[in-house]
């Protein structure tokens, strides 16, 4: 052929290289003429025919959506069982009626008291060892203190889990986002053994360290990869720097996203585009060197990745498949093994009673720094009560207040929640 034409059989393709398009666009063929397009004949003849193949699955997020409506469902729960008019006289939003909010001294978040937390399951250890609850350190990732900590997390998960469900699916995105909540609780338990955790953002940073290990494993297929790398890296950054405050466990921040970072090796690699390319094309060019489906450096880590392909361009319907959807395949993988060991080494270490300060004197300022603005000591309320009559005498052991409140026949947890105010 002379000159800039083509031959009628001849195809393109072109694979957009930004991360986030999941279609191949064939370019249009010069010298295919209008008549030539509507002849069945000539289309059977000619692989140059327009058409659209989708490579990377583009899944509607449903799961995310699902856990936002479940951890608010169980939020209302909670304050039901919480029932602060039964339990404190100076309940927030009285007009609530038992879903009324504890004191704002008792709990600035406007949530329950944390005698209601641990009834719902919150995480506190010495259930876990001493009662062999277990459960804990998943139920604790469906829990929150209240209802700023709820909006918090809920945007947080529908910002960056709605992304990465859609291009990586609910069973690589929910496994993720459970796991990484187990690994954040479990570090969590085994440095803060005094206080009780609940809440989603072990889970959540389990999330961001998916992004940024998918952000690596899939560097060749970001067009902006310095720029994504700076900006992942900022907001995790900040996040862990909170953390430093008092009464925020940033232990399990740091789990969750230890945990999600391996994990994410796993889970969310994607072939390279050349590959997919490749496999997508005419029959016509089967000739062509094949390409491979993934850098070498993908291949260090996975070690039993869920793609939709096949690896072997020959068989393209390799039939073992996981919910009709997955393949599984079978590599050498540090990230895996690293993953397990660190779960099943923690979890034995909890179970058996170890305190992790024990082993690690500063590892503690990774969760709350003391300066001269507030202090990181967080003993749990304990006072010395006294009942004579309808009046009940209660005296923090923390800081020696004592105060004198009428109330008849007060409940175990009543007293709890006097006894936290008295102490703050």
């Amino acid at each position: 052929m002379a000159g800039n034409q083509r031959p009628s059989s001849e195809i393109q393709i072109r694979v957009n290289s930004r991360r986030g398009y999941n279609a191949v666009h064939p370019v249009e063929i010069d010298a295919t003429t209008p008549q030539q397009l509507s002849s069945s004949a000539a289309a059977a003849a000619s692989p140059g025919v327009l058409r659209e193949v989708k490579h990377f699955k583009k899944w509607v997020p449903w799961l995310i959506p699902v856990f936002v409506v479940a951890n608010t469902i169980v939020f209302i729960i909670t304050m039901y069982v919480n029932n602060c008019p039964d339990n404190s006289d100076s309940c927030i939003a009285k007009f609530l009626g038992r879903f009324s909010f504890q004191p704002f001294k008792e709990n600035p978040l406007l949530g329950p008291s944390s005698t209601s937390l641990q009834k719902m399951g919150a995480l506190d250890v010495s259930k876990v060892v001493d009662d062999h609850q277990g459960w804990r350190l998943l139920s604790c990732n469906w829990l929150h203190g209240g209802v700023f900590h709820i909006l918090a997390n809920m945007l947080s998960l529908l910002v960056i889990g709605i992304r990465l469900e859609q291009e990586f699916g609910f069973i690589r995105i929910g496994l993720l986002y459970v796991i990484s909540g187990f690994g954040g609780s479990l570090l969590s338990a085994l440095f803060l053994q005094s206080n009780i955790s609940v809440g989603a953002s072990g889970a959540l940073f389990g999330l961001l360290g998916g992004m940024l290990s998918e952000l690596i494993t899939n560097w060749t297929i970001y067009v902006s990869k310095f720029a994504a790398l700076f900006t992942l890296v900022v907001i995790i950054a900040v996040n862990l720097a909170v953390g430093i405050l008092p009464h925020v466990d940033n232990f399990a921040h740091i789990g969750g996203f230890l945990t999600g970072f391996l994990l994410g090796f796993v889970f969310l690699i994607r072939p390279q585009f050349g590959w997919v390319s490749q496999r997508h094309a005419s029959p016509a060019y089967d000739s062509a060197p094949v390409k491979s489906k993934f850098k070498t450096y993908q291949c260090v880590l996975p070690l039993k990745n869920i793609y939709g392909y096949s690896n072997k361009k020959e068989n393209r319907n390799y039939p073992v498949a996981f919910f009709g959807k997955f393949i599984f395949e079978r590599d050498s993988s540090i990230g895996t093994a690293i993953s397990l060991s660190w779960l099943t080494v923690g979890l034995v270490m909890l179970l058996r009673g170890v305190d992790a300060n024990d082993h690690c004197s500063w590892c503690h300022y990774l969760s709350c720094v003391p300066t001269s603005k507030w202090s990181c000591k967080t003993e749990p309320a304990f006072c010395w009560s006294n009942q004579v009559g309808d009046q009940l005498n209660l005296t923090c052991s923390s800081n020696n207040k004592t105060s004198t409140y009428t109330v008849s026949n007060p409940s175990s947890s009543r007293i709890q929640g006097l006894c936290t105010q008295l102490c703050s």
